[in-house]
C-alpha cells in the first residue's frame, strides 16, 4: 500500500558486511510531495473476502532498481510492505503505461511462459495482465525463476502511474496476499539461501543528505540507538499489529486497542476519518481536501502523538508529523474509513518509520522497533 510523502530514489548497491544486502535510499523534495498530495486526493479501498486494498500508488515514496531476464531488463519498483506481489509494466501494454520501462519476454532467453490472469482491483480501477516467470536480481541477490505479473492495463492507478517515476512494485508482505498466492521475492530470496536471516530493516533517513537504506537478510545496529522491542503479529498477512492506544496532547483518540498496518508503502499515519478530524480540530488543522488537513508550521504550539505499541510508547513529536510547504505544513495524517471486519484500521507509514527503525522478520511473524539514530 503506497500513499508517498515526498518521492525517494532508492539507488541498489551490494555491500559485503555481516552478509548485509543494503539498498542506499534518497528523498525527494518535500514541497514537490504535498503539491502531488493536494493534486491526488485522498486513497480509497475496496475490500474483498475480509482483506484490503489500500488505492494510493497515486504518490509512491520509495522505488528502487532490480532487473528481470537474461540480458538483465531493468526496471524502478517501490519496495511495498504493504502487498505482496511484483509485477512491471509489459511490452503487451496499452497506452496506461506511459513511457514506463516494459518487460519483453521475447528479449529473455530465461523468460518461462506461464500466463496465469493477474488483476487487482483498486478503488478507482483495475490493474490488470498475466503472470510471467524469469530470473531477477536485486541489489546483487540473484533470484531463480521469480513469478511476477506483467501488467497490460494499469488504467486503474491513472495518470499519476502513468507519468510517475516507478515502472512497477515489490510486495514484502506475506504470500497469502499475493493475487495468485505465488511465492513472493523475498519468501524465494529466503527459500534459495541468499541471506542468513528472514529478516530485512528500513531506515528513512530526513534529508537529502542522510540517506536512507532498505537491509536484506538481517538488520543495522548502527541506525538505531538502545533495543529492538518486538512486536507479535496479529496474523502472516499485512505486517498488522496491535495498537493498544492513541493520544494526542494527552487527548485519548484509541483506549482499547486498535488493529494497525505497518507499511513502508504509506507515507503518512492513516485513521478512521472522525477520528483524523478531531485531532485536525485539536491542533488546529484546515481541511483542504477530504481527510486531508494542513497548519501552520509554528511546531511549537502543537502537541505530540503518543502511539502505545505492546505496553510501549512511541512519541512522533510535531516535527516529525509535518511535512513544510512554504508558510504551512501538510498534517501528516489522512482520515482513511475501512469498515469491519478489516477496519477499523490504522496505518502507521513512512512518519512513524521516519522516526524508527523497523525491523520486519518472517520467520518469526513479528516486527520490531527502536529509536532510528539519524546523527550517525
Amino acid at each position: 500500500m503506497i500513499y508517498a510523502t515526498s518521492v525517494l530514489l532508492l539507488l541498489c548497491s551490494l555491500t559485503a558486511n555481516a552478509d548485509l544486502v543494503r539498498f542506499d535510499l534518497k528523498k525527494r523534495d518535500n514541497s514537490e510531495f504535498v503539491r502531488q498530495i493536494k493534486a491526488a486526493g485522498k486513497p480509497s479501498y475496496k475490500s474483498t473476502e475480509g482483506s484490503v486494498v489500500i488505492n494510493d500508488y497515486q504518490n509512491s515514496q520509495y522505488y528502487g532498481e532490480i532487473s528481470l531476464g537474461n540480458p538483465e531488463q531493468k526496471f524502478e519498483v517501490i519496495f511495498d510492505t504493504g502487498s505482496s506481489d511484483l509485477w512491471v509494466a509489459s511490452s503487451q501494454c496499452d497506452d496506461s503505461c506511459g513511457r514506463h520501462a516494459k518487460y519483453d519476454s521475447t528479449k529473455s532467453s530465461s523468460y518461462v511462459q506461464n500466463g496465469t490472469i493477474f488483476e487487482i482491483q483498486y478503488g478507482s480501477g483495475p490493474v490488470a495482465g498475466f503472470e510471467s516467470i524469469d530470473n531477477m536480481n536485486m541489489g546483487g541477490l540473484m533470484v531463480k525463476s521469480q513469478e511476477f505479473a506483467e501488467v497490460t492495463d494499469a488504467s486503474g492507478l491513472g495518470i499519476a502511474y502513468k507519468l510517475g517515476k516507478f515502472d512497477g512494485i515489490l510486495g514484502l508482505a506475506f504470500p497469502i496476499l499475493s493475487v495468485n498466492k505465488v511465492p513472493t521475492a523475498f519468501q524465494n530470496v529466503v527459500d534459495q539461501g541468499l541471506v542468513d536471516s528472514a529478516e530485512f530493516a528500513f531506515y528513512l533517513g530526513n534529508s537529502r543528505r542522510d540517506k536512507g537504506e532498505l537491509v536484506f537478510g538481517g538488520y543495522d545496529t548502527a541506525h538505531f540507538t538502545g533495543d529492538l522491542t518486538w512486536v507479535p503479529l496479529l496474523s502472516a498477512t499485512y505486517w498488522e499489529i496491535t495498537m493498544d492506544a492513541f493520544a494526542v496532547g494527552g487527548t485519548s483518540y484509541v483506549s482499547d486497542g486498535a488493529k494497525a498496518i505497518v507499511d513502508s508503502g504509506t507515507s503518512l499515519l492513516t485513521g478512521p476519518s472522525d477520528v483524523v478530524a478531531g485531532i485536525a480540530e485539536q491542533i488546529g488543522a484546515k481541511e483542504i481536501i477530504a481527510g486531508e488537513y494542513m497548519v501552520g508550521c509554528d511546531s511549537e504550539k502543537l502537541a505530540p502523538i503518543d502511539i502505545t505499541i505492546a505496553g510501549k510508547v512511541y512519541t512522533l513529536d510535531p516535527a516529525d508529523y509535518l511535512i513544510p510547504d512554504g508558510d504551512e505544513c501538510l498534517f501528516g495524517m489522512i482520515g482513511l474509513d475501512i469498515p469491519r471486519p478489516s477496519g477499523p484500521l490504522y496505518i502507521l507509514g513512512d512518519i512513524f518509520m521516519r522516526k524508527y527503525y523497523t525491523v520486519f522478520d518472517t520467520a518469526n511473524e513479528r516486527v520490531g522497533f527502536a529509536l532510528a539514530d539519524h546523527g550517525r
